[in-house]
Order: C-alpha cells, then sequence, then structure tokens
C-alpha cells in the first residue's frame, strides 16, 4: 500500500472516532439528578452516592451520564427542574433533599422511574402508599431525620441542663416548617422550657436571626432538619461559636466543622442507598417492588473540644450515649 494511501485511510479512521464516540456516550444511560439544595449540601455524601451505583455496576463517565439540578433552598424552584429532567427523557430521576424533590418529579412524569432520599416520612406525606410495596414509579431512602426534632431538644437540655429558654431555627419555606414547629412545641412543654422561634430562610436572614438573640437571649440552639440550613453549615457553626451558642444539629458534618452536638441518621449512608437503588432500577428492576429503605440505627456526635470552649461540663451519662466523641 502506497504511503499517500494509507495516511488518507488513518485519516479517515480517525475522523470516525469522535463519531464513535459520541455513539457510544449516547448509549450510556442517563440519570436526571435534582436536589433541594446545594453542591456544597451535598459535598460530604456525593462519595457515599458514587459508591452505591458502583456497588450495582454503575460508573459516572465509564457506563453512565448524570444531568444535574439545583435548587438551592428555593423550593418553589423544584416544578421547574422536574419537568425540565423529565422532558429529556432520563432513564431515573432521583430527588433528594426532603420530600418535595420527589413529589415535583412525580408530577412532571407518571413513567420514568423516581428514586428519592428525604428524611420526612414518605407515608405521612403522601409520597407512597406504604414502605413495604411503594407501587407506581417511585421508591426511595427514608432518613427520618425530621421525626427526631423532640429527641434533639430533648438530648440538648440534658447537654445544657442550666438553659431556660432555647431557640429553634427553622426555615418558614420548607415544607415541613409546620410540622418542625409543632414538634419542638410539644417537647419544650413536656421540658417545661421557654421556646424562642427564629425563622430564616436566605443566608441574610441567618445573620439577623442571630443578630436577634441580642434582644432575646437563649441558653441554647437547635437547628431545624433542612438541606437549605445544612449547606450553610460553615456559617451556622460560625455564628453559634461567635455568640458561645451550644447548638444542636442534625448533621454530624457540622459537628466535624467545630459544631457542638448532632443526633440523626447517616446521611452518607442514606445517599449510597440511594446510589444502590438508581443503579438496581438501571439493571431492570421496578422502583414499586422495591421496599423503601430506612436507617437502622441514629448516631449521637458530640465535639469535646468545642464543648470545652463553650465551658460546658459534660455529664457522664451524655459521653457514655454518644456514639463518637471528637476530640
Amino acid at each position: 500500500m502506497r504511503r499517500r494511501t494509507f495516511i488518507t485511510l488513518l485519516g479517515g479512521t480517525a475522523a470516525l472516532w469522535p463519531r464513535a464516540l459520541r455513539a457510544q456516550q449516547s448509549a450510556m444511560p442517563v440519570i436526571g439528578f435534582m436536589h433541594s439544595a446545594s453542591p456544597n449540601y451535598f459535598s460530604p455524601f456525593r462519595a457515599g452516592f458514587g459508591q452505591g451505583l458502583k456497588e450495582a455496576g454503575f460508573v459516572e463517565g465509564q457506563n453512565l451520564t448524570i444531568e444535574r439540578r439545583w435548587a438551592e433552598g428555593h423550593y418553589d424552584r423544584l416544578p421547574e427542574l422536574a419537568a425540565d429532567l423529565a422532558s429529556r427523557k432520563v432513564a431515573v430521576i432521583f430527588a433528594a433533599g426532603g420530600t418535595d424533590p420527589a413529589k415535583a418529579a412525580e408530577v412532571a412524569t407518571t413513567t420514568i422511574p423516581i428514586v428519592f432520599v428525604s428524611a420526612a416520612d414518605p407515608v405521612r406525606t403522601g409520597l407512597v402508599p406504604s414502605l413495604s410495596r411503594p407501587g407506581g414509579n417511585v421508591t426511595g431512602v427514608s432518613l427520618l431525620a425530621s421525626a427526631l426534632n423532640g429527641k434533639r431538644l430533648d438530648l440538648l437540655r440534658e447537654l445544657v441542663p442550666q438553659a431556660a429558654a432555647i431557640g429553634t431555627l427553622i426555615n418558614p419555606t420548607y415544607p415541613e416548617a409546620k410540622a418542625q414547629a409543632e414538634e419542638f412545641r410539644a417537647a419544650a412543654s413536656q421540658l417545661g422550657v421557654k421556646l424562642v422561634a427564629l425563622l430564616a430562610s436566605t443566608p441574610a436572614e441567618i445573620d439577623a436571626a442571630f443578630a436577634s438573640l441580642d434582644q432575646e437571649p437563649i441558653g441554647a440552639l437547635v437547628i431545624g432538619n433542612d438541606p437549605f440550613f445544612g449547606g450553610r453549615r460553615d456559617q451556622i457553626v460560625a455564628l453559634a461559636a461567635r455568640r458561645s451558642l451550644p447548638t444542636m444539629h442534625y448533621q454530624r458534618e457540622s459537628v466535624e466543622i467545630g459544631g457542638l452536638i448532632s443526633y440523626g441518621p447517616s446521611f452518607p449512608d442514606g445517599y449510597r442507598q440511594g446510589g444502590f437503588y438508581v443503579g438496581r432500577i438501571l439493571q431492570g428492576e421496578k422502583p414499586g417492588d422495591l421496599p423503601v429503605m430506612q436507617p437502622t440505627k441514629f448516631e449521637l456526635v458530640l465535639n469535646l473540644k468545642t464543648a470545652k470552649a463553650l465551658g460546658l461540663k459534660v455529664a457522664a451519662q451524655v459521653l457514655a450515649t454518644a456514639d463518637e466523641v471528637i476530640e
């Protein structure tokens, strides 16, 4: 074969490579990923989600593509995000950060499988009729973190028994805000403590909520379960430290960066389970046949260094109860 002919053939083959690569990529299943919070909130759970996909045989960029959409704490954007993903005919919609992302996806499509990760009770909120047999095109992971608000208040009072007034930080735009407020009020009534409600739905309002404590001081604070607050963990931990305010968080990730204490399920493991379910559906299983998974353990994490900085004397019972003590 002449050299010029060989080069021409080689050039023709090379020209086909990009098209072949595009065809291979287009053959990959596409996941529609939507979250009510921000990439910053999701960052500690990204590895867990990827691990779940890997356990089911899928790796992003190798045999899977992910289209991501973030509501950034603006819950009213969720219907638009869901409709966009549904219009793209993705293979599965992964909806996380509360029940409302999955509800928005459920409105957008009755045929595309939906996998959720939510802290709320999916039966109580009407997302699925049954945990064991969800039916339809929806299943996922219920972390049940929202049901623990009363317990968090109780544990915080045990850690700071001298607190006559305890504050609660709640996002009034969060769909579960009313239920959270009722749980806190019921727990405070049983404990006999005064409850001070702080409301915030933007970063500036979080600053303002802490500033309002100049007029109405409190002895401790519990953060409402809300992905928006999780995405602002650095801001909240810093504000609590500045005011020397003992604060209960709903995720251990806040305690790892200096927060005092947290009580709740393992969110990284919840996202791992969610990723695994996405993979199983991609392999051909039906969402309605996959039971909604729930955590089997809730962990109490205490930052002893922060407790010492606050001048708190931690009771031996609290130390014994803690699943992990960060020193």
